[in-house]
């Protein structure tokens, strides 16, 4: 089944359009040609450090094979692509190298990440973050809109305007990651269901782009996206949780109200036990992992390839 993870309408879209039409020095390397003859040093480090590795492909040339032609986008650029990929490796692959096993993110990762420059944009406002189809390929978009010498992730806030600047890579990339993520696991192995129970008749499947996260919260569920259904509640409560510090949480925790609050908290006590019964994985020790790493991106290189 295809995942689909939507963020919610940028009031501030024209910010976007000029961050990515500044002017930057080109760089020669086609986009476009997803079957070069001769590899780059790019292409040579990604087989490095992603297919052998993990096993998976990484594609940055525009391929319009692995878009959906409902929607107009752009090539992802090429130092963009660069960047993210290290950002992707250090924030994402890298965690669950070290909190589980390197066996472990080698057998559940997608076998391809296909980057996209622009966001998705639907007629309703909404836009796609991320995708994952079936556990085997996860696209991510708005890769363009990277400010590579000013990578901000935010951990403490999550009622922060996601359009704000810097750009919070934690929302837009990381956050998506993790939640995608948690989608292939429980598509490997059910979660009990007895989590759809928790909020039956609650859920806003028809209208969840209205509902705002403060809100979301006061009806037990995370985040407005939360509320459209049972499995992205799942997996938004997961991904919420780890990419946000104790402080963070707790501001949703209190945000949430004393009923709100009581209904999220059974939610992640399900999540936990999830996690631990299913996988072993202590989402404790995974979220002390995405937060220590969270405060070296600052220092990265993101221009130049190791």
């Amino acid at each position: 089944m295809k995942m689909k993870y939507f963020g919610l309408m940028l009031l501030l879209a024209a910010t976007m359009f000029l961050t990515g039409c500044k002017e930057d020095e080109l760089n020669s390397t086609s986009v476009f040609d997803f079957t070069p003859s001769e590899q780059n040093e790019f292409d040579r480090w990604l087989l490095r450090n992603y297919t052998d590795v993990y096993n998976i492909r990484f594609q940055y040339r525009y391929n319009d094979k692995e878009t959906d032609h409902q929607y107009n986008v752009i090539p992802a650029e090429y130092d963009k692509s660069v960047a993210i990929a290290k950002l992707v490796r250090h924030m994402w692959l890298e965690v669950y190298n070290e909190g589980v096993s390197p066996e472990f993110i080698r057998s559940y990762t997608p076998r391809v990440i296909q980057l996209i420059g622009s966001n998705e944009y639907s007629s309703n406002g909404e836009i796609v973050l991320g995708t994952a189809e079936g556990g085997l390929k996860v696209m991510l978009y708005g890769v363009n809109n990277l400010d590579i010498d000013n990578p901000y992730i935010n951990v403490d806030d999550f009622y922060r305007k996601h359009d704000a600047l810097p750009l919070d890579l934690n929302y837009w990339f990381f956050h998506t990651m993790h939640h995608e993520f948690c989608h292939i696991l429980t598509q490997k192995k059910n979660y009990s269901t007895d989590f759809q129970t928790i909020s039956a008749g609650q859920y806003h499947s028809a209208d969840w782009v209205n509902v705002k996260d403060d809100k979301a919260a006061k009806e037990g569920f995370v985040s407005g996206y939360a509320s459209g259904e049972y499995n992205e509640d799942f997996a938004e409560t997961y991904a919420t949780y780890i990419t946000m510090s104790p402080a963070g949480w707790q501001k949703i925790i209190d945000t949430a109200g004393t009923d709100g609050a009581a209904i999220i908290n059974k939610k992640l006590a399900m999540v936990r036990e999830y996690f631990q019964g299913s996988w072993g994985i202590d989402i404790d020790e995974v979220r002390d992992i995405v937060l220590r790493r969270s405060s070296e991106v600052a220092t990265l290189d993101l221009r130049n390839l190791d």
